[in-house]
């Protein structure tokens, strides 16, 4: 049977004066569960940034309606094709920041970002030996893959990125710096923090990982591994090409694997590379004392599954 895949997974950000929003986030939040959309949605003083999921031709809607709206007339939409909802509920949240930075002196991308460059230009730009090539997403993020000879802060979240670039590559002011995140808004002000901090020549993917990877030209070459995704698909494939390659490994047993879960241990929680042999081996869990922690979730469901065979 052909897999459906008349469901859409919408993700898109838009820096943008909001008066009200948490007047916005509530009404937005009507509108989004009238048509029956699922995600998560944040509202600010400077923008909106969400991905939500939905039928076709609800996501049409919503795209339209968006776009009718002066404010939002030009914001983009990345577009997926999926087989279903890949949220459990719709949220629509009013924020003060709608990407967390969380700097002293905030960066506003319409007076300070790095230059934009399309995934052709990106492209070719980060196979010059002379470039500082930067991720700027989470270390959870960058295990399952990541651009080419890029460096991969050791960070678990956007707000330490600043401290981590101060710390290790300050002495490469001069240098021509390239960033890249997953759909772009991180971009929009790593890159203007940077230029602030005092690099001189810095530019950013226009569209993130996920427009580098849709783009027919380009075909996500020189990205190897996948894209993490905040929703329940977890992944998505980028490099669309022969070159395409497995770079994590399981955290227990070291294989090729790009499979990321949850630790069962409600009191961690950290998400992790791990292979299905080692998920039943160890109970699903990062470490022997999560393992071993009565709260374990896996081992929960493992004594009831086993109650209810027995009965």
């Amino acid at each position: 049977m052909p897999e459906d895949r008349s469901f859409r997974v919408l993700l898109y950000y838009h820096y943008v004066t909001i008066d009200d929003p948490e007047t916005f986030a509530a009404e937005h939040l009507r509108f989004c569960k009238s048509i029956g959309l699922r995600g998560r949605i944040l509202v600010g003083h400077e923008g909106l940034n969400g991905t939500v999921s939905g039928p076709a031709e609800k996501t049409q809607i919503y795209m339209d309606t968006l776009h009718e709206d002066p404010r939002f007339k030009d914001m983009p939409f990345k577009v997926d094709e999926a087989d279903g909802h890949v949220f459990k509920k719709m949220h629509v949240r009013p924020r003060k920041e709608i990407v967390a930075l969380k700097l002293d002196r905030d960066i506003d991308p319409h007076e300070l970002t790095g230059k934009h460059l399309k995934p052709i230009d990106f492209y070719h730009e980060m196979q010059n030996e002379d470039v500082l090539l930067i991720d700027a997403r989470n270390d959870y993020e960058t295990q399952i893959g990541h651009f080419r000879n890029a460096v991969l802060p050791d960070i678990r979240n956007f707000r330490d990125l600043p401290e981590w670039i101060d710390e290790h590559l300050s002495q490469y002011k001069d240098k021509k710096v390239l960033t890249y995140c997953t759909g772009g808004i991180r971009c929009e002000k790593f890159s203007g923090y940077l230029l602030r901090a005092g690099f001189k020549d810095v530019s950013q993917l226009e569209g993130g990982i996920i427009e580098y990877g849709k783009d027919s030209t380009v075909r996500g070459k020189l990205y190897d591994g996948k894209c993490y995704v905040f929703d329940q698909r977890v992944s998505v494939p980028v490099n669309r090409t022969e070159e395409a390659i497995v770079v994590g490994h399981c955290h227990h047993c070291g294989k090729s694997c790009d499979r990321i879960v949850n630790c069962a241990n409600p009191e961690c929680n950290k998400q992790y590379i791990c292979c299905e042999e080692c998920e039943k081996k160890h109970h699903r869990s990062c470490s022997d004392v999560c393992d071993h922690h009565p709260k374990n979730r896996y081992v929960g469901a493992e004594h009831r599954l086993d109650s209810l065979q027995e009965a």
